[in-house]
């Protein structure tokens, strides 16, 4: 035979200054654990959005990131004449060599702040073998100028970075005009130019990387071998998305291990606190307990419902937390990504999975910490709790 659960819910409602509490403080917990993880999860998807499926990126070989890589004209020539790259509606191959670079710029309002930040030169290629490129203010740049797009998460966070204003980096001036979207990838931490522009202020005639669109997804194991096998060539060839996902892999697993130990140092406390509040409710109720299992409730029935009734106000906790979480998703912050010590904009994403896991990760702060006080209600003697 069980106790009612609505017996531990009034039980709840008898004490609502602890109750609240020991909730809040789980809540707090969970809270902080959802949002070092959303931190995370918001790293990992900017880079992880930045490649496409449809896409190879070609590096020198051995390079593990475009920063090391260098790649010469002739080199982006026979990559772009490989069979296995798609052609434009104009019969050109949708192959985009690239320029990358890593400069300094003044953060907006802090003169003495610098912000490391990718400068990519492209092609007008690059528009098309990117999909999820978008012009959300302003144009293109115009080949043969000095003009640049910025990623929209750069807008407001670096100086001279509005439709018309002028930014000066690699010895020149440069003119802004247009911003654009990728869809939240990390391309929108970037500034874009015509690669033929950057190339001469730069690392001299030499790309970094070569993008280009396959002719067909699923020939891209194909694609690979020919272009690493070809003696004219020293390459590697990846798919876009495994790529970038790569490139989010340590920092990733470094917030998510840094997510877990702050937030277990936290719980023990939390734990404690469900530990104090389900002692003195045993305290208060023993004459209770001792009724429940003189009316034939077996003791671990009585264990069951202790338990149930600290999972309750953890479940509470959870919610709180939860909804202490939410506001903070979608804001936008910013990071270095060790791969090419460049700063990435990025935002918070508080996804379901995340709410699910805060829940049950307060649900099992409340176990723990009503376990103990569970057993030794389960093992009260009657007469003495009666006395």
């Amino acid at each position: 035979m069980r106790i009612p659960l609505v017996y531990n819910v009034r039980s709840v409602l008898q004490r609502p200054v602890s109750t609240a509490m020991t909730a809040l403080g789980i809540g707090i917990v969970v809270a902080v654990f959802i949002a070092m993880l959303a931190l995370a999860h918001g790293f990992g998807a900017a880079l992880v959005q930045t490649g496409s499926p449809d896409n190879v990126l070609v590096l020198r070989r051995g390079a593990d990131a475009e920063l090391s890589s260098g790649i010469s004209r002739e080199t982006a020539r026979i990559i772009a004449a490989s069979p296995h790259v798609a052609l434009g509606p104009d019969g050109r191959p949708l192959a985009s060599p690239e320029v990358f670079v890593a400069i300094n710029i003044h953060r907006l309002g802090d003169t003495a702040s610098m912000a490391n930040v990718v400068a990519r030169g492209v092609s007008e290629a690059a528009f098309t073998v990117r999909r999820n490129i978008r012009i959300a203010a302003g144009r293109r740049f115009t080949s043969g100028r000095s003009e640049i797009i910025v990623g929209q998460k750069l807008v407001g966070r670096v100086g001279h970075t509005a439709v018309g204003d002028t930014m000066r980096f690699a010895g020149r001036d440069w003119v802004v005009v247009g911003h654009f979207t990728a869809g939240g990838s990390s391309f929108e931490s970037e500034i874009w130019g015509e690669n033929e522009q950057f190339m001469p202020v730069f690392r001299g005639a030499v790309f970094q990387s070569v993008s280009f669109r396959l002719r067909e997804p699923a020939v891209f194991e194909e694609a690979k071998r020919a272009l690493e096998g070809d003696q004219r060539i020293t390459v590697d060839a990846h798919r876009e998305t495994e790529f970038y996902a790569s490139q989010s892999e340590l920092l990733t697993r470094i917030l998510e291990f840094l997510a877990f130990v702050i937030t277990s140092i936290m719980a023990v406390g939390a734990v404690f606190g469900a530990v104090n509040t389900m002692y003195a409710a045993v305290g208060a109720r023993t004459p209770e307990i001792a009724v429940l299992l003189t009316l034939g409730f077996k003791p671990r029935s009585v264990l069951t419902s202790f338990l149930a009734e600290s999972a309750v106000i953890a479940l509470a906790g959870g919610v709180i937390g939860c909804l202490l979480a939410l506001p903070i998703n979608g804001i936008v912050t910013s990071t270095t990504n060790w791969n090419s010590f460049t700063e990435v904009a990025f935002a918070f994403r508080v996804t379901p999975g995340l709410l699910l896991s805060g829940l049950v990760f307060a649900v099992v702060m409340g176990v723990l910490g009503g376990f103990f006080p569970a057993r030794r209600a389960a093992k009260l003697p009657v007469v003495q709790a009666l006395r």
